[in-house]
């Protein structure tokens, strides 16, 4: 007769901390070989964001170029073009 084994109620923090850094890892092996889809990015991203880790756009730095090569809004172009006046 077999014996049915009983799981622990709650993972332990090391298998968290392993399951992490496993993520991680395939996440930095897949960007750094180009194989990252736009789902791996943006998942990559998520993941960063769910782990409230941040960057610092210093000059020069890769977060500083991808910065200046986004548009800047207006918010009172924006409030003219949906709906015909701006707020003031």
């Amino acid at each position: 007769m077999n014996t049915v084994k009983k799981l622990p109620k709650k993972a332990t923090e090391e298998s968290f901390n392993e399951l992490h850094y496993l993520v991680t890892e395939d996440f930095l092996r897949r960007i750094k070989s180009g194989e990252a889809t736009t789902q791996d990015l943006k998942a990559a991203c998520d993941w960063l964001k769910t782990n409230d880790i941040t960057g610092v756009a210093f000059d020069g730095s890769p977060l500083d170029k991808l910065n200046k090569l986004l548009p800047t809004v207006d918010a009172n172009l924006v409030q003219r073009r949906l709906y015909g006046k701006t707020n003031v």
